[in-house]
């Protein structure tokens, strides 16, 4: 059948509910029907799970679809195949989608017609004859953003317990390189070498592009391998986020301070009343108010420690970058895989953690959800396979092991809807502890010069949002998290992902993409670590 370009409204509202609202160019498929009430139905992404295109999507399908792309000089951004549901409607089947980006304004809807129609036909010489193709903007951006030593992760009672928290060695630490502290991200994981001269060093995996931003270096090989050589060092916090950080904890200290006024002008309220009513009002707020005075008192200690020890940028220091490889799209390294090479490994300065205050890979569950709801979220409703995830009574996720990446495409567990699917979590410098779903069939994404020397295709492991109300998966400065599974299994390394602005200060991702770690793990090996591995230990 004949398709026509969408209209003005279809293009704008026709992926309402996403989270950056990606503009439709072209589609394939059945006439759009305009919302008959004053708001577009909502959609969401969910992982595309049993389906034949995942079988042939990565060695046939995505080589064919990307090289007529390319024939008819497309300016695509990616290619990803999810399911898009209406949010409303959770439970109910969702077509699979070949979800095409390409450059904003760069292709009239028109030619953009043409192109969907062709990359269908392409499905059809597969007999894949029930996935529609559809064409929005969408641009791949990376999501980049000698002292006191790392504290320990205190008790969920602790009244610093949120404000301790990016000051403790668990994953998720807010960095930059010491010479561009404007570009922020995250610190991914920990890991080791085997047996041998450096296997006493503690190393720290974050994304290239957070301790080289792209704009700001040369993307060549850097190696640190003795003293004489400079050094690149990588801090705790920017300038600008501690200060954001520290006026965040004068806020909560002069809301104690409100709250205390507050409580005794209630206790004044019935000061010459003896009823029993009174009394247990009495009672009850004297013990509010003596709580908001402790944590008054806690906070105010605590930024007084925060702002004499580490305001200095020389105190915040982590240590330094000892390995980077060039970043490389579609890498075809004898790791293979074609992935994202976007990778960083740090020297931690043993002054900063040692076993007092280590505890191995860990992920800090502290959040503002309650734990059985942030339980249901890692085990969604119905959900047709067992328990994977269980809340640590520490709040500690410890981190084990890799997630194969052929469990990545063929999960073992499975949705509410019955379909596989690998509920996820990360946390992030930027947008902190979030859940989302990993997609089972990897996407590819496009990038373009001047930041590469070439058009370059690299794949990449897809996270989508948990659901239409939970926003992205991730944001600006969450590059370099790791993406890991209820059981505590690594899976990827963050390192950027596509929405519908280029502006990194606008761009909400709908997709996030991650390199995963077995690939990573590898090339590091290649690149001369003497058998990394994520279950280091330190010696007391």
């Amino acid at each position: 059948m004949a398709h026509s370009p969408p209209s003005p409204m279809e293009a704008e509202f026709y992926y309402a509910g996403l989270p950056s609202n990606p503009r439709l160019v072209a589609r394939t498929g059945s006439a759009w029907e305009p919302p008959s009430g004053q708001y577009p139905d909502s959609k969401e992404l969910r992982p595309v799970g049993n389906h034949p295109l995942t079988d042939i999507w990565e060695d046939s399908v995505a080589f064919k679809l990307h090289a007529l792309l390319n024939s008819m000089d497309v300016q695509w951004t990616s290619t990803d195949v999810v399911r898009i549901g209406l949010a409303e409607e959770p439970s109910a089947p969702a077509p699979v989608v070949l979800w095409i980006g390409v450059v904003p304004a760069s292709i009239p809807a028109k030619d953009g017609v043409a192109v969907a129609e062709k990359c269908r036909d392409i499905l059809v010489e597969f007999n894949i004859t029930d996935v529609e193709v559809e064409i929005r903007e969408s641009i791949v951006t990376r999501s980049a953003r000698a002292g006191p030593k790392l504290l320990t992760p205190s008790y969920s009672s602790d009244l610093t317990v949120h404000f301790r928290e990016p000051f403790t060695p668990t994953l998720g630490i807010p960095i930059c390189a010491q010479s561009t502290p404007w570009d922020v991200g995250s610190g991914g994981f920990f890991i080791a070498e085997g047996e041998g001269r450096n296997a006493e060093r503690l190393l720290l995996v974050t994304a290239r592009h957070v301790a080289f931003p792209v704009n700001e270096n040369e993307n060549e090989l850097f190696e640190c391998k003795n003293d004489s050589q400079p050094r690149h060092n990588v801090i705790l916090f920017s300038d600008a986020a501690f200060n954001t950080y520290l006026e965040s904890l004068e806020t909560e200290i002069g809301g104690k301070t409100t709250l205390t006024e507050y409580y005794e002008g209630r206790i004044k309220a019935v000061k010459n009343k003896d009823d029993p009513a009174a009394n247990r009002e009495r009672q009850t707020v004297q013990a509010a108010v003596n709580e908001a005075q402790e944590a008054r008192a806690r906070l105010s200690a605590f930024y007084q420690y925060v702002s004499t020890q580490w305001a200095a940028p020389e105190s915040r220091v982590l240590g330094h970058v000892v390995l980077s490889p060039p970043i490389s799209v579609g890498s075809s390294s004898s790791s293979g895989g074609g992935y994202t090479e976007d990778w960083a490994v740090i020297e931690i300065d043993g002054s900063k953690i040692d076993a007092s205050n280590f505890n191995g890979n860990a992920i800090d569950l502290l959040t503002h959800v309650p734990v059985d709801k942030f339980t249901a979220m890692m085990h969604p409703p119905n959900a047709k396979n067992a328990r994977s995830f269980s809340y640590p009574f520490d709040r500690l996720l410890r981190l084990k092991d890799t997630i194969p990446e052929d469990e990545m495409r063929r999960p073992a567990a499975a949705d509410q809807n019955g379909e596989p699917g690998l509920m996820v979590l990360k946390r992030g410098g930027a947008s902190g502890l979030t859940v989302g779903r990993a997609n089972n069939i990897c996407s590819y994404a496009r990038y373009y010069p001047p930041y590469y020397i070439n058009d370059e295709t690299s794949k990449e492991w897809a996270i989508l949002p948990r659901n239409s109300e939970s926003g992205p998966f991730s944001k600006n400065g969450d590059s370099g998290s790791v993406v890991v599974d209820g059981r505590g299994r690594m899976g990827g390394l963050l390192t950027g992902g596509t929405g519908r602005h280029a502006s990194l200060s606008e761009s909400q991702l709908d997709i996030t993409y991650a390199t995963p770690v077995d690939f990573i793990l590898k090339r590091m090996q290649e690149h001369g670590l003497h058998k990394p591995h994520v279950n280091p230990v330190l010696a007391a």
